[in-house]
């Protein structure tokens, strides 16, 4: 719907037509919308619009927030929901996109299934002070690595294409990240989706030093067929300041159907650590 296209003769319209027309165009046109006149700009501001832009269970997921969300108007919240909101007592992260309104999850490395993270030989649960977590995990050693979440569709956005991310840093004690590609997998139904990733790419002056070692460039070559298996599967940097590597992705169409996502490295020859683990997100793919 472009603003100001007809607008003139909508104008006349009680603002509460106005109101119900502007709640099936998007969040950013409505408030663009406001700038055509008086009428318009007070019909953007109802609740009738911004109520429209809210999911269906919003009332579900403030009732499960760990900090309740203060709000006056419907717009008001719409905008409180487009920061993250700790929900499950802390457990998971709750986000509406601001341009589309579609939710999008964050779940915490408690809610996941990580094996032998509760063994303190193998793992440490501890407070990060840029996590958004009460607790992240961290990898102290081990050679079996599998991380494993899982979320219903019933909670996304329908007939919406999502991307799910592993959250994650390197410390600097990391070691063996490097040695192997892992696994990732996304699976729904009888879709399974598959590939490999890399954790933490070779930096520069190890593959320099590889070079004077391997005069016949095996390991070097070895490091290149992983970089073209990965197919770009390797962490970015996000506004957060974590990294994050994309699992895969899926639609979420009309069903309710459960999506596991899965990254693992189970040849068991490498030991490797220093991995910390935040989370997994599933959010809205930027068309």
């Amino acid at each position: 719907m472009a603003v100001g296209v007809g607008f003139s003769n909508m104008d006349m319209l009680p603002e509460e037509c106005v109101s119900t027309i502007l709640s099936f165009t998007s969040p950013p046109e409505a408030c663009r919308s406001s700038l055509v006149s008086s009428t318009f700009r007070s019909a953007s501001e109802s609740d009738i619009v911004w109520e429209k832009f809210l999911p269906s269970d919003y009332e579900n997921i403030l009732s499960r927030a760990v900090t309740p969300l203060k709000f006056s108007s419907k717009k008001e919240l719409f905008y409180g929901l487009c920061s993250s909101l700790l929900i499950d007592d802390g457990n998971k992260s709750f986000k509406l996109d601001k341009f589309s309104g579609k939710e999008s999850y964050i779940l915490s490395a408690r809610e996941l299934s990580i094996t032998w993270s509760n063994d303190p030989m193998y793992w440490t649960w501890k407070q990060i002070p840029e996590s958004r977590f009460p607790r992240a995990v961290e990898l102290r050693t081990i050679s079996w690595l599998e991380i494993e979440g899982k979320i219903n569709t019933k909670l996304l956005a329908p007939t919406t294409t999502y991307g799910a991310y592993l959250i994650m840093k390197v410390s600097n004690r990391a070691y063996g990240l490097d040695s192997m590609p892992c696994e990732i997998s996304i699976e729904m139904g009888n879709i399974v989706q598959t590939g490999f990733a890399i954790l933490c790419p070779k930096d520069r002056n190890k593959q320099q030093m590889g070079s004077l070692f391997f005069a016949n460039h095996v390991e070097m070559l070895r490091m290149l067929m992983i970089q073209i298996q990965c197919n770009g599967h390797v962490p970015c940097k996000r506004e957060d300041g974590w990294m994050e590597i994309e699992l895969g992705e899926f639609f979420s169409g009309e069903n309710d159907d459960e999506v596991k996502m899965s990254l693992m490295e189970v040849n068991g020859y490498q030991l490797k650590g220093g991995l910390i683990i935040e989370g997994i997100e599933v959010r809205p793919k930027k068309v």
